[in-house]
């Protein structure tokens, strides 16, 4: 019985012999490795593996490419970015800005929208209705991560009821670019100071309405005790 010929001279091999007993090649040599794919000829994986040598160093290449890349297009959507700066918010260490001017659609004597921002919650803005406005204005854009609040005549207690209180306000933002942003709040009718969480950027101006006045009685006046700004340190 013949076997297979020489692949290299053609030579008649019996069946079972591994050699050319004629040229000594061998007759039936490995298959030949498949041509690479055009995506592992390009650095790192253009380089064969044996033994799953350097395969993990490759991966984690691939890993963390793809990770900048989906991390680059997260940060380019609206979505992304809000999530991102709101993150730099929480984890950093807010700071007071105070405003260069303030101004008040209207003012009851004795009582201007400046006290405010004085520092003492004892004094308070009067305004005669709802519907004023106190405007503030900043030396330069920031980005506002809250503000703090305290309403009424005063945070103590005993003096806290003794004027009106507006427990709605409509707080109107003004970027530098002039783009606003419009909220509504709602404040507790109780004294003391009550945090307004923003995360706006690039705040010029900060307009607030006083809306939903109570205590309101004759002979009395809506009373704005303080209001705090922080920014992102």
């Amino acid at each position: 019985m013949v076997g297979v010929p020489c692949p290299s001279c053609g030579t008649p091999n019996q069946p079972g012999r591994r050699f050319c007993r004629r040229c000594a090649a061998e007759l039936r040599p490995a298959a030949k490795p498949a041509p690479l794919p055009w995506w592992r000829t390009v650095w790192p994986l253009r380089r064969r593996v044996r033994a799953s040598s350097g395969r993990g160093v490759r991966l984690l290449v691939i890993l963390v490419v793809l990770l900048a890349l989906c991390a680059g297009a997260f940060l380019l959507l609206p979505a992304g970015r809000a999530l991102f700066e709101d993150t730099r918010d929480k984890l950093s260490d807010p700071k007071p800005v105070t405003p260069v001017r303030v101004s008040a659609s209207a003012e009851v004597p004795g009582h201007p929208a400046r006290n405010t921002t004085d520092g003492l919650s004892n004094r308070y803005w009067g305004a005669p209705a709802p519907g004023a406005s106190v405007t503030y204005t900043f030396g330069k854009p920031f980005r506002l991560v809250d503000l703090i609040v305290t309403n009424g005549a005063s945070k103590d207690p005993s003096s806290y009821a003794r004027e009106g209180r507006a427990l709605t306000i409509d707080l109107q933002v003004t970027t530098a670019d002039g783009e606003r942003h419009d909220r509504r709040v709602s404040l507790s009718d109780k004294p003391g100071p009550q945090t307004v969480t923003t995360g706006i950027s690039d705040v010029k101006t900060v307009r607030m309405v006083l809306r939903s006045a109570t205590g309101l009685t004759k002979g009395r006046h809506l009373a704005l005790a303080e209001v705090e700004f922080f920014q992102r340190s």
